[in-house]
């Protein structure tokens, strides 16, 4: 139910990569979804029943509502209750798996709406002492969540990403980007996020004045808007950025996977990640990842990235390191994408399904 199309950033590829690595001949799984769910994964219909509820879940109340009353009644009779989205209604049917993507709002509660960070605050503790089993997606949520509510680890999974194998097949050619986004011809770099303050936004516009702009790149911007858009726009259409930087917004997951295969790198500066699927992603599709030291990057990118200290100066010769050692980052990936398929996903989170189970 919280899963609005195009709205919840990475923790909607999470939930549905995880649907289509799931074993089908172990569990018959019927997703209960938002309005417009459908249209938006024909791929998830294919495999799985998914019942829409009357709304689009975008108003918070609403949402709320459905899940102790549609929800609820629809999901009478389940032998386990998934909740995906980091909390569980007050009135559910057991037993339950929850999923829990992040933490931010106890580590950055000014980057959080104040009566968003009222409801967290008040809605997430309590929603992980009633839970059977949590499904984290990293080591590094798993220990914040058992610091943080005093929860025995022996009843957290670690659900990893998963990749699709089709990722990329579908991507848009470097030439029709070029064209249709008036990319000049010079070297990209990619950010893909949405520009929420923790993201990074700020302080790489501040690495491309300073140093990058000078080695005749351009920086390209991609993912819905954010907490910080008004500042991120500001600081792109200043005089020192405006002709190296392009901001395009969202932009369909074809091009968005071309424009991960013509960089030169995808840089994600963020100070906090529960996962950072973008970094899994570059990987798959042949690019080398540079990112921030923060939360979860260096356990997910491991030895197959470039992973930096947020400090301007560290930054600057990040583009040259990358490309001294592109062919040992790619051969790294290679074999870190093993461990990030959309199988192993769906099998990980399988085995959450039988420890709740149990």
């Amino acid at each position: 139910m919280w899963c609005v199309p195009g709205a919840v950033g990475g923790s909607e590829d999470y939930l549905v990569r995880q649907l289509l690595g799931i074993p089908q001949t172990e569990f018959d799984i019927t997703v209960c979804a938002p309005k417009g769910f459908v249209a938006a994964h024909p791929e998830i219909a294919n495999i799985h029943q998914i019942i829409e509820s009357d709304h689009d879940g975008r108003s918070r109340p609403r949402r709320v509502l459905s899940e102790s009353t549609w929800l609820y009644e629809r999901s009478k009779g389940a032998a386990l209750v998934h909740h995906g989205g980091g909390t569980i209604p007050i009135r559910h049917q057991s037993p339950t798996v929850l999923t829990i993507h992040d933490l931010q709002y106890r580590e950055f509660p000014q980057y959080v709406q104040s009566h968003k960070l009222a409801y967290l605050k008040t809605v997430m503790p309590r929603s992980a002492r009633r839970a059977d089993v949590i499904a984290v997606p990293t080591e590094f949520v798993k220990q914040t969540v058992v610091d943080a509510y005093g929860i025995s680890p022996d009843r957290i999974v670690v659900v990893q990403h998963g990749i699709e194998s089709t990722l990329g097949t579908s991507a848009t050619s470097e030439a029709e980007l070029r064209s249709k986004y008036l990319l000049w011809d010079a070297p990209i770099v990619l950010l893909p996020a949405m520009t929420h303050p923790h993201k990074g936004h700020l302080f790489l516009l501040d690495v491309m004045e300073k140093s990058w702009k000078a080695q005749g790149l351009q920086l390209v911007l991609i993912g819905a808007a954010g907490a910080a858009d008004d500042a991120v726009n500001q600081r792109a259409s200043s005089s020192g950025l405006n002709t190296c930087v392009k901001k395009l917004g969202r932009v369909s997951k074809a091009d968005r996977d071309g424009l991960i295969k013509m960089s030169k790198a995808l840089v994600f500066p963020s100070e906090y990640e529960g996962f950072g699927a973008p970094v899994i992603e570059a990987m798959a599709l042949g690019t080398p990842v540079i990112c921030s030291d923060r939360a979860c990057l260096p356990e997910v990118v491991g030895d197959a990235g470039l992973v930096l200290p947020l400090d301007v100066d560290a930054w600057a010769g990040a583009l040259d390191l990358i490309e001294l050692r592109r062919a040992q980052y790619l051969e790294a990936s290679a074999r870190r994408l093993e461990n990030f398929t959309a199988e192993a996903s769906g099998r990980a989170l399988a085995s959450a399904y039988r420890l709740a189970l149990s």
